[in-house]
């Protein structure tokens, strides 16, 4: 079982439980450089716009927290599992320093956040992937948290949403990261046998392991624009392969041409989109 530690992460005063005290930014941190049109940006503009650059409309990468809170109902949120963390069981050189330094970095304690909560209303189980926890790679932890979530989807049958960001299995974590593919895909497996629906949402970039295994095993899987999509990537591809890759190759409009996402929706609308799926897709007798 992985280490649970009380005193590690504090409680923070926001509307979202589980995590680290944020900071205050200072005042030269109240601005953001847009990365594609250079445009400085003030800080909550940004946030406002879901980071998305109003100039030039550019998506910008969200924490697992703040994509939760964007997209359910104030106040609405439950985290599940938050005391669940990472334990470095195969002393791998230099990751148990890492951890500690990721964990500061973006407080959170792991690279997914999990619960419940409502969307317009309707109840939904989901999960967001965490970029700024090792690039949302996937380790036990996160396999674990999100095989918890799908079962008790699939107990109190609840559709399940899942924001999925990742630079593919923990290498860190060698078997134990390997494993929860199986694991994972069990999981979305017994959900949907209990006719619950689950909608993936591709963000950039989605890649390695967890391609393998539930995010693209949802009833529906929805990408962000020019996401990068893929199990292996494209250097390493053309390396393997000796020759050049078609333009745009692994992007989302690629993998849709092809047939692996059923839809690409920009960020400012992908809070209409799932509500409507949800909507759609909803038991009767249920809210």
């Amino acid at each position: 079982m992985p280490l649970i530690s009380k005193d590690l992460f504090k409680k923070p005063n926001n509307a979202l439980e589980g995590g680290v005290d944020a900071q205050p930014p200072a005042a030269e941190e109240r601005t953001v450089t847009c990365s594609e049109c250079k445009a400085v940006l003030p800080l909550d503009v940004f946030k406002a716009q879901a980071h998305v650059c109003p100039r030039c409309g550019a998506l910008h990468a969200m924490s697992a927290r703040e994509r939760i809170l964007w997209l359910v109902d104030a106040d609405s949120f439950q985290e599940m599992d938050a005391a669940l963390l990472p334990q470095d069981r195969l002393g791998f050189p230099a990751y148990a320093g890492k951890l500690r330094k990721v964990q500061q970095e973006s407080g959170e304690p792991e690279g997914v956040v999990t619960g419940t909560g409502m969307l317009d209303g309707m109840p939904c189980a989901l999960f967001s992937m965490n970029p700024e926890f090792i690039m949302g790679s996937m380790g036990a932890v996160v396999g674990e948290k999100i095989t918890r979530l799908f079962e008790y989807a699939a107990a109190q049958r609840l559709p399940v949403i899942g924001y999925i960001v990742s630079g593919g299995a923990r290498i860190q974590e060698g078997m134990f990261s390997l494993m929860q593919m199986a694991k994972t895909s069990g999981a979305v497996l017994r959900h949907s046998q209990a006719g619950q629906l689950y909608i993936a949402v591709l963000t950039h970039p989605t890649t390695g392991g967890v391609v393998a295994s539930f995010a693209m095993e949802a009833d529906i899987i929805l990408a962000e624009p020019k996401a990068l999509i893929g199990f292996a990537g494209p250097r390493v591809i053309e390396q393997t392969m000796r020759q050049k890759l078609p333009e745009g190759f692994q992007r989302a409009e690629f993998i849709m041409e092809k047939g692996f996402v059923d839809r690409i929706v920009p960020r400012d609308a992908q809070r209409r989109e799932l509500s409507q799926l949800l909507r759609a897709h909803r038991k009767e007798g249920l809210a």
